[in-house]
């Protein structure tokens, strides 16, 4: 796989060790146990995968190669090139303009852009649209597109099956910048599109499509996740499923299987081929990797996990989800979050709020902590956390004695 020059802050001298180790002993990542760190009074298990991906490298590769190369122009990002405030922030500190939100709303108009200009285009992906709209002041995007490769992937089978007149359903978040970027595309592919963020809503859209509910009732219910004109009695004989590549993989799954049950129910079983395209796991493979590291750790006997990352990050707040199935989780954004040994600010993702908990370490001699992050993540972010929490733990082992002991976890013999 090709190898990226990152900037050397971004990395660390911990993490680092720790991806080279389990490189070297399961180069076919066959293992998704976590990495133990034991430090004496505290363990850390590090989750098998995590962190930087092959798309977030590319971009961040292509925004400085930018930045090297234009010091005398302005230069902008469309919108966030990845889903993490420390990356954001120190692309903002060296002079890039973000010219629209998370949620696109406007920041910059974009009338004062001129040819000049350089416009970078995030991992996310934009819509054909704003595309347009940039080509219309005269800029190139070409050069500095920071598209994920592996969301190219899904647009690739969005077409393909778009040919074959399949109405093209998208699994993911409709207001999230991937999925803004996909839809625009998908509805040049096909005549209809909807977007679905869980099986909840694909139960509901098999109403429609089994002709149980009205259009109208359609137009209330998927307001602005549909493209105009799909008419429930003529857009649902043919039926794709396409995603957000950092959704949850096993709820794509759950999903395809529902509604693919749902058009056997239709049309019958010797007919489904005709009316179902099977697309098979379009999440990229670090989303996939990722999960089933967290399954990993879920195997476990942690007193807690910490999940670091942006908090609006779909992949990372699918790992948070994982993790609170089991143990007491806290989504951090960096190591200022963590107050002191008392004291945490964490993200609530259900609710969308910031909370303070107290007394977020158990009172015990020996501490297990699981530690991951998501995709967009620097490896720096890590150290720093692991950093600031020996620094409360106490009378821990040298970083060095440590990463020399390194291990996979092994469940305990019960």
């Amino acid at each position: 796989m090709k190898t990226f020059t990152i900037p050397e802050f971004y990395r660390s001298p911990i993490i680092s060790q720790v991806k080279q180790y389990r490189k070297l002993h399961d180069p076919r990542k066959k293992d998704n146990s976590p990495t133990v760190l034991n430090f004496g009074p505290v363990n850390y298990y590090i989750a098998r995968h995590f962190g930087f991906c092959f798309g977030v490298e590319n971009a961040i590769e292509i925004a400085f190669k930018a930045l090297d190369e234009n010091p005398h122009k302005t230069i902008y990002l469309l919108s966030e090139m990845i889903h993490n405030p420390e990356v954001n922030k120190d692309l903002t500190q060296r002079g890039v303009k973000f010219l629209q939100d998370t949620y696109g709303k406007q920041l910059i108009p974009f009338e004062v852009l001129t040819p000049n200009d350089i416009v970078m285009i995030p991992a996310f992906g934009a819509p054909l649209e704003l595309i347009a709209v940039l080509e219309q002041n005269g800029i190139k995007t070409e050069k500095y597109n920071t598209t994920c490769p592996f969301v190219e992937r899904v647009w690739k089978k969005s077409e393909q099956i778009g040919k074959t007149n399949h109405t093209i359903i998208i699994h993911g978040k409709y207001n999230h910048e991937e999925t803004r970027s996909t839809f625009s595309r998908s509805a040049l592919d096909s005549e209809a599109v909807v977007v679905i963020k869980d099986l909840a809503e694909a139960k509901q859209l098999a109403n429609y499509i089994l002709g149980k509910q009205s259009q109208q009732q359609f137009e209330v219910e998927f307001k602005n996740k549909h493209t105009n004109g799909l008419h429930i009695g003529t857009h649902f004989n043919k039926l794709g499923v396409i995603n957000q590549t950092t959704m949850l993989a096993t709820e794509t799954a759950e999903i395809t299987e529902f509604l693919k049950s749902v058009m056997v129910e239709k049309f019958g079983v010797e007919n489904i081929t005709k009316h179902f395209a099977e697309t098979h796991d379009t999440l990229c493979y670090a989303t996939n990797e990722n999960q089933d590291a967290t399954y990993g750790l879920l195997e476990t006997d942690a007193d807690l996990a910490l999940v670091i990352g942006g908090y609006n990050s779909s992949n990372t707040s699918h790992l948070v989800e994982l993790c609170e199935r089991k143990f007491k989780t806290y989504f951090i954004s960096s190591e200022k979050e963590i107050e002191n040994e008392f004291t945490i600010h964490h993200f609530d993702y259900a609710t969308k709020t910031l909370k303070t908990t107290h007394n977020f370490l158990p009172k015990k001699q020996f501490l297990k902590i699981i530690i991951t992050s998501g995709a967009s993540c620097p490896d720096s972010v890590l150290d720093a956390v692991i950093h600031k929490l020996n620094a409360f733990i106490k009378n821990t082992q040298p970083t060095k004695q440590v990463l020399k002991n390194l291990q996979p976890y092994t469940k305990p013999i019960l």
